[in-house]
């Protein structure tokens, strides 16, 4: 249970800093704009890196790929299921009006509901952890030693 306890608290620190993102854009009127979600990605990169990171110092010698992988992908997963529940409810029961405006700023094609709003934030969530963290564990894994 305790390895755990790293993730959960990088997951629900990035889950504070998505809705906190959010609530600044919606003040502002952006929120409508699926452009600055695109900021989303580097506010999970930032969680997921540091998750990964600490671990390896936590752990010194006892690191290694599965640890780091792991802290990574927890973190991310935790922040995009977390989100996707505020965002469900932002859409309604706060803002009743979100998703349609949201459609309409993306394309006028689209006639979506909560489920699949859902269903969207939190495959994008899922989809940026696990390459996220990949990516980041070319940084972190330890160089293989050769013998001699």
């Amino acid at each position: 249970m305790t390895k755990f306890i790293l993730p959960v608290r990088f997951g629900v620190a990035l889950t504070t800093s998505l809705i906190a993102y959010f609530l600044v854009l919606s003040l502002f009127g952006l929120h409508t704009n699926p452009l600055f979600s695109l900021f989303n990605g580097v506010i999970t990169g930032f969680a997921i890196f540091e998750a990964i990171r600490f671990r390896r110092i936590e752990l010194k010698s006892n690191y290694n790929y599965s640890i780091g992988f792991s802290a990574g992908i927890v973190t991310g997963f935790i922040g995009s299921i977390l989100f996707t529940i505020f965002m469900t409810i932002y859409a309604t029961e706060v803002e009743p009006n979100f998703i349609n405006q949201l459609a309409t700023n993306f394309s006028n094609s689209y006639n979506i509901g909560p489920g699949i709003f859902a269903f969207v934030v939190a495959i994008m969530g899922f989809a940026t952890t696990v390459v996220l963290t990949l990516s980041f564990m070319q940084l972190f894994k330890n160089p293989i030693q050769t013998e001699g």
